[in-house]
């Protein structure tokens, strides 16, 4: 088979355009990623990066909501759309001899009428969602733990907003967010599969002619992180969730391999330290961690979910695994072991364009360079053990900090 070819574009406007190209491949994604989501958000505006997702779907001046939704589906696609803490994202995956016509809908989405009536019924819709996942305590306490652990940090910032903010919002306030943080050089249009880069590049050239940069920027703030414990009650609760957090490393740092391993090695899901100890033995339905690379910092986040009746025994159990690492350290085999398994689902991933859409136009986005398949795997596979052990040497965990939920009652 032959080796993907990268491709990259800053046009005149300040749109980059990057692309991988796979000759033999059987179809095409596209993206645009938006660097802005909800640490780019004021207070009284918190969650517009969401709401404005859900209204990129609701028309522009040349389709209306029902003709886009029609399109997508006229054209076969998978497509969807996500904000998160960093980035927003629309994209979608076509047959190759579509993907001029799916690039035609997604530019012409980035620039929406935000009509005041779409706008106040999709109001109503992100209050309803805010209100359904309020039910879920696995989400509430990651939104309660990141609010807590990150403080004054925008990383803290809620996604979805509150039911406060978003029922004071105004159109005008949305449209100004658009202008400022949907500007062409504050947007990537990534693409992957089988494509004609000349005809990909002529096509966005002309559709994004009137588009200019604004020159949007975001704040970078310091981080202490709080430590300790915070208990929180609910009388409906019927198990006990708990978020934790220590300091990590940025997506920019090269230590972020040994820290992802780390991680793996610590609290995959299956076969982790952290599933042997509490997993195994039935003392907690789940206990992970993962590490989250951020574009100025990083984060260790773990989660347990137990019956209340365990849950003191059950914390206990989790932060000693953690805190006990620098001294017992990891052996070889399970480095070798997390290794491979990170090896093998970024590998798999790659095996769709879409996969691979994902993977290079969000470290794209947040780095500015381009890494292939092979190139990341042989950073996975080359990092060594002791890069995984000069982390714990710092011990990052020694500063845990837990967000609990649980019952009246709940007792840690």
């Amino acid at each position: 088979m032959l080796p993907a070819t990268f491709h990259r574009l800053t046009l005149d406007n300040g749109l980059t355009v990057i692309g991988e190209h796979h000759p033999h491949a059987q179809s095409f994604a596209a993206g645009y990623f938006v660097t802005t989501g909800a640490r780019d958000e004021e207070a009284e505006i918190a969650g517009v990066s969401h709401f404005l997702e859900h209204m990129l779907f609701k028309g522009t001046e040349r389709r209306s909501a029902e003709a886009i939704n029609r399109e997508f589906d006229e054209l076969g696609a998978n497509y969807n759309a996500f904000t998160g803490d960093e980035r927003t994202v629309y994209y979608g995956a076509v047959l190759p001899e579509r993907g001029a016509e799916l690039l035609d809908l997604l530019t012409d989405m980035m620039r929406p009428v935000l009509r005041e009536e779409d706008f106040a019924m999709e109001k109503q819709v992100i209050l309803e969602e805010i209100a359904m996942y309020d039910d879920r305590p696995s989400f509430k306490v990651f939104e309660a733990g990141n609010r807590l652990y990150y403080g004054a940090h925008p990383l803290g910032n809620p996604i979805l907003g509150s039911p406060e903010s978003i029922g004071a919002l105004k159109r005008e306030q949305m449209l100004d967010y658009h202008e400022r943080r949907y500007a062409a050089d504050n947007l990537i249009l990534a693409v992957a599969g089988r494509y004609g880069w000349e005809e990909v590049v002529g096509q966005i050239k002309a559709a994004t002619r009137h588009w200019q940069a604004k020159g949007a920027t975001r704040r970078h703030s310091p981080l202490s992180g709080a430590h300790g414990i915070e208990v929180l009650r609910r009388p409906n609760v019927k198990r006990m969730y708990a978020a934790a957090y220590a300091l990590g490393v940025s997506v920019k740092d090269p230590r972020r391999y040994a820290a992802a391993i780390l991680a793996s090695c610590v609290g995959d899901e299956l076969g982790s330290r952290l599933y042997w100890a509490l997993v195994d033995p039935g003392l907690a339905e789940s206990a992970t961690l993962s590490h989250d690379a951020a574009d100025d910092l990083g984060t260790f986040v773990g989660y347990l979910s137990t019956a209340p009746e365990q849950a003191q025994e059950a914390l206990k159990r989790f932060r000693q695994v953690l805190v006990e690492l620098p001294e017992r350290g990891l052996t070889e085999a399970e480095w070798r072991r997390a290794q491979r398994k990170l090896a093998t689902g970024l590998t798999i991933r790659a095996e769709t364009p879409y996969g691979r859409l994902m993977s290079f136009g969000t470290y794209y986005q947040a780095t500015g360079e381009y890494l292939s398949t092979r190139e990341s795997v042989d950073h996975l596979l080359g990092t060594p053990l002791e890069a995984g052990q000069a982390i714990l040497k710092s011990r990052p965990f020694d500063r845990l900090f837990v967000t609990a939920l649980g019952p009246d009652g709940l007792t840690i």
